[in-house]
């Protein structure tokens, strides 16, 4: 089965200029929604502790849509970070072909839980896990006291085969 034939996944390294643009379009987005930049819980991801960076590009036309990533939590967890698609994109499974392109990496590292966590002003963000799967946990680690977080949990399935391609 695979998760989205108009896309192609790729797997790169956190210092890909693609993923870096990517990831300040969402930072940038975060934010406005916010009316501040300090939103982000504990430390920010950053290439020595996201274990796994993908970006998915548009298959026809090679454009980059979106993008996210893993934070290896302990051996065998993994936090997912940085799911985004650009606005013009959204709607078209994009997002939810990533996050199974994540747990199809997760799986093939040996994670049997995966966590995330959407702040108050990401109800998409909410919606989105929770229609992926995830249910709603405690916060943990940099979210523990956090009462604007939700955090989630979902258990590594066996994947679906997913477009993802080492770049």
């Amino acid at each position: 089965m695979q998760t989205h034939p108009k896309l192609t996944i790729r797997l790169v390294p956190w210092s890909n200029p693609v993923g870096r643009d990517l990831r300040a379009a969402q930072q940038a987005e975060l934010d406005a929604r916010y009316g501040h930049n300090e939103h982000e819980a504990g430390d920010p991801p950053s290439a020595a502790d996201t274990a796994v960076f993908l970006v998915a590009y548009e298959r026809a036309t090679g454009q980059p849509l979106g993008c996210g990533g893993l934070r290896w939590v302990e051996r065998t967890t993994a936090e997912v970070k940085r799911v985004y698609v650009l606005p013009y994109a959204r709607g078209a499974g994009i997002a939810s072909s990533i996050l199974v392109a994540l747990e199809a990496e997760a799986y093939a590292a040996g994670v049997t839980l995966m966590l995330a966590e959407a702040g108050s002003a990401q109800p998409d963000g909410k919606m989105f896990y929770e229609a992926s799967g995830y249910r709603r946990i405690a916060n943990f680690g940099p979210y523990a006291d956090l009462a604007d977080s939700v955090c989630y949990a979902k258990p590594v399935m066996t994947p679906v085969r997913v477009h993802a391609v080492t770049a």
